[in-house]
């Protein structure tokens, strides 16, 4: 018969050495180039309620809880922004009583977490077709946002109501309701000038792309900002995404070698090849 003495120190042994690992990759990140921006679909939460023989509505509850981790994580490494999708456009097909449920949580973590938002530097944003949000869920954002707006440490950036391509549509309208008032050249228009009219503007587009729970799609997430964003996709529900697996996701970020569609700098060799030599 195991000892309860002699697993409890064995539990405590893989404890310290998982606290260990987690010093190393924090201590690694911080001398290496950390992602400016991180954006997180958080999948997950009903199939984890579910495999549990709860309801779905304790997933989601669960997954509140992984926010706060990941939220203080990104902090302390000196991520600037972190975009959450929270609730998206297609999501208002869903049952209206998990509709409410999801509300409901939006609207305590807001009367929760603004304070706390306050004391760690963090400033809270949404984008979205917040209009449909109920008229109390509205006002405590906006409440949320105002309280927060001095935060400098992070930008936490909330996608409610969202859906990539509502996004990109509503920014054409801005455009064209400008053009049919003279205020502007229909030639003038290009990608900046876009990109200035998303509810992501003034930014930094996402160096990193996290969906949890297994699924291998963006789900109309910031369909124009992922242009050159890296994609990662964990098997792992959203309630058990643990810091340990976000930190090795940078690891392996700060490993790859962004382009942008540009060739990075050849030897001479392959640049100036000499005549006759046979370069592919």
């Amino acid at each position: 018969m195991l000892d309860i003495r002699e697993l409890y120190s064995s539990l405590q042994t893989v404890k310290i050495l998982q606290n260990i690992k987690m010093n190393e990759i924090i201590e690694k990140n911080d001398q290496a180039e950390m992602p400016r921006h991180i954006a997180i679909i958080m999948d997950g939460n009903g199939r984890w309620a579910e495999k549990s023989g709860k309801i779905r509505v304790k997933g989601h509850e669960a997954g509140a809880r992984t926010v706060d981790r990941i939220v203080t994580l990104c902090v302390e490494i000196g991520v600037e922004v972190l975009t959450l999708y929270a609730f998206s456009s297609e999501n208002w097909q869903r049952p209206a009583l998990e509709v409410s449920a999801l509300m409901g949580l939006l609207r305590h973590y807001l009367k929760r977490e603004t304070k706390r938002l306050i004391e760690q530097g963090i400033r809270l944003h949404a984008i979205g077709r917040l209009d449909r949000l109920d008229a109390k869920v509205r006002r405590e954002l906006a409440e949320a946002c105002q309280k927060t707006a001095a935060g400098k440490k992070m930008t936490l950036n909330l996608a409610i109501s969202y859906g990539g391509r509502d996004e990109i549509c509503d920014a054409v309208s801005a455009l064209c309701r400008k053009v049919q008032a003279g205020e502007l050249d229909c030639d003038v228009i290009d990608d900046e000038m876009l990109t200035a009219h998303l509810g992501t503007a003034g930014l930094p587009d996402p160096d990193i792309m996290i969906r949890t729970g297994g699924e291998y799609r963006i789900s109309n997430f910031l369909l124009w900002q992922l242009a050159y964003t890296e994609l990662y996709f964990s098997d792992t529900l959203w309630p058990d995404f643990a810091k340990e697996e976000f930190l090795q996701i940078i690891d392996n970020f700060q490993r790859r070698e962004r382009r942008f569609g540009r060739v990075l700098q050849l030897p001479d060799s392959k640049l100036n090849p000499e005549p006759g030599s046979n370069h592919e």
